[in-house]
């Protein structure tokens, strides 16, 4: 089995230094002793307030929260016709097939569709940002006092 890891190849910086000190960061700045004298609270406190962090977060939200909003409300309305107009949601569509079956069936093709849309958000508008995050913080931490 093969996983599709984006950092596979990529070259190690500091690879054999004694506990990642010295070296060159991920972005090509030079690793400063000092940055491995924190402790990893530290460095993932500095992440997090950093503009990256946020820009990832801040993309994150302007997807979930609308979205889920979207199908949580679509949901209700289903919950709420079926309680409140049975002689709608009953009402034959084609044979045997009523509106409720049909109104079912579409949560489940909202279910998958929203998942969709989700994977491909991530993959175009975050994770390529959070994986770098990511590999810069393991860089931090790498001589981090724990």
């Amino acid at each position: 089995m093969r996983l599709d890891d984006p950092w596979d190849e990529a070259t190690v910086t500091g690879w054999g230094d004694p506990e990642g000190a010295g070296g060159i960061a991920a972005d090509g700045r030079p690793r400063s002793a000092d940055r491995s004298r924190h402790s990893a609270a530290e460095i993932y406190l500095e992440v997090q307030s950093s503009p990256v962090f946020r820009e990832v977060r801040r993309r994150y939200r302007r997807f979930v929260v609308p979205a889920t909003t979207a199908f949580l409300l679509w949901y209700l309305a289903y919950v709420i016709a079926a309680t409140t107009a049975p002689d709608l949601m009953a009402r034959p569509v084609a044979g045997a097939v009523n509106v409720a079956m049909v109104a079912g069936l579409g949560q489940f093709l909202t279910t998958f569709l929203l998942t969709w849309a989700y994977v491909r958000h991530a993959r175009l508008h975050r994770d390529r940002a959070a994986l770098e995050l990511r590999w810069e913080t393991q860089e931090m931490t790498r001589g981090a006092d724990r």
